[in-house]
């Protein structure tokens, strides 16, 4: 039988139906500080309505009003749904393979070994598979996060010390923040973080109400502004909208932390809810910037607004505030990836190698974003390589391999739709992630 314990070595297959049935995985559990509903939501919305929605109006701009809606709107329907199918994939699997709880590797792992005779040999490349692109893709995220930190810190800087904003550093402003974003990733439980992310949710809404009202002040004719993008541009919006509402790599952890995992699926669970929720807000802050600011719109929206108002500077500040504090949310699928490969080797010093990671981890991240200061480049890689890979792909292989021996439902519609996903994933992994690149090695040529 498989531990529950995070790090082992192999998900055994489980052929008794009976005993599948027989077992309630969530009785087993034995959380030190578990999360209610209401907190797995916060998490969850804070973890989604992060950094992404600030670049939702470069998404329309990319696209267009029409089409950068419909791009949206598909998009973010289908990362939801392969986030709700891997948590429905983890409760099947939790029974036959008798354990409480898995990571999102450990899900893969099982899901092969369940699978067809001839892919259970694969089942232990998916697992590291998983776990080594997660990490990279929450890695870049994380840098993304300082990044925005520091352009939010340069622009207020250049205003309050009339400084030419040209001769502002971007590096600079980004490592002033180092130490805060190190001690905010000190935080080692979600159920300490609720605080954290309500806070930081309270901030960013502050920050978008603002924003809003900016939008709702001057709205041109909206006969002025196109309906469609260039087509070459399409890979582009899906990427960024990929990496802007894509929170795959929080699901899994929010989950083991709940007090009742049930209420996470269903149509009106938690994931539903929070999903919807994000949904809808990204649709109306990239359709209205759009609207507002045309073809001036910036990767950022925020740094379209006027830096000399009054209201503008409580934007800034309260983004700022907003992305430092969830930093920490997503570095901690990071730490969750590195600390479980290595807590079996350090005996009893557990505690302080999970904080020498800690530091370790959001001093590279800063550094990484020191590196590479290019925003829309940036994001745009992360979501189309890493959040289409791991976030849209691997959950459909995962499904198809959980459900390959039980059927895919009449006239197999649950091949069908995965066929769709993958379709729509190869697209935004492929033409997205060369773009990003071509945009990269322009920045520094």
């Amino acid at each position: 039988m498989m531990n529950s314990k995070k790090g082992s070595n192999s998900v055994p297959a489980i052929d008794a139906e009976k005993s599948t049935k027989e077992y309630d995985p969530f009785a087993s559990r034995n959380i030190e500080h578990p999360t209610t509903d209401r907190e797995t939501l916060v998490h969850l919305m804070k973890a989604s309505l992060g950094t992404g929605i600030l670049a939702m109006p470069y998404v329309f701009k990319l696209g267009g009003l029409a089409t950068g809606f419909f791009i949206a709107l598909v998009t973010s329907f289908i990362c939801a749904h392969c986030s709700y199918i891997l948590v429905k994939c983890a409760h099947i699997l939790y029974k036959r393979t008798r354990t409480s709880s898995m990571t999102f590797a450990e899900i893969a792992e099982a899901a092969f070994v369940n699978g067809p005779n001839a892919v259970h040999g694969l089942a232990p490349f998916a697992r590291h598979f998983v776990t080594i692109l997660m990490f990279a893709t929450y890695f870049g995220a994380c840098a993304v996060y300082a990044v925005i930190i520091g352009e939010n810190t340069k622009q207020m800087y250049a205003y309050y010390t009339s400084t030419e904003e040209e001769n502002v550093s971007l590096r600079i402003c980004i490592l002033i923040f180092l130490i805060p974003l190190v001690l905010f990733s000190s935080i080692r439980n979600l159920k300490f973080l609720a605080p954290v992310s309500m806070l930081a949710n309270i901030c960013m809404a502050i920050g978008l109400s603002i924003t809003i009202y900016y939008f709702l002040s001057d709205l041109p004719d909206l006969a002025k502004r196109p309906m469609v993008g260039e087509i070459s541009a399409f890979p582009s919006s899906i990427a960024i909208t990929i990496f802007a509402i894509e929170a795959i790599g929080v699901v899994m952890p929010l989950e083991n932390q709940m007090k009742t995992p049930q209420n996470y699926v269903g149509v009106f669970g938690v994931l539903n809810k929070g999903m919807a929720i994000v949904t809808a807000v990204y649709l109306v802050v990239g359709f209205l910037g759009f609207w507002c600011f045309g073809r001036i719109t910036m990767e950022n929206i925020t740094r379209n607004l006027p830096v000399n108002e009054k209201k503008a500077q409580v934007v800034k500040i309260a983004v700022l505030l907003s992305v430092l504090m969830t930093f920490s949310l997503q570095l901690y699928v990071c730490i969750e990836i590195v600390f479980n490969a290595v807590k079996d080797r350090v005996g009893n010093k557990q505690v302080m190698t999970n904080y020498v990671i800690r530091v370790l981890l959001s001093t590279s991240a800063v550094l990484l974003a020191v590196a590479v200061p290019t925003m829309g480049p940036l994001i745009e890689l992360v979501g189309a390589f890493g959040f289409s890979c791991f976030g849209l792909i691997l959950p459909v292989i995962i499904e198809i391999m959980t459900c390959w021996n039980y059927g895919f439902g009449r006239f197999n519609w649950i091949l069908i739709k995965n066929f769709i996903c993958v379709v729509f994933g190869l697209f935004a992994l492929i033409f997205g992630t060369r773009s990003a690149i071509a945009q990269i090695f322009q920045h520094f040529s």
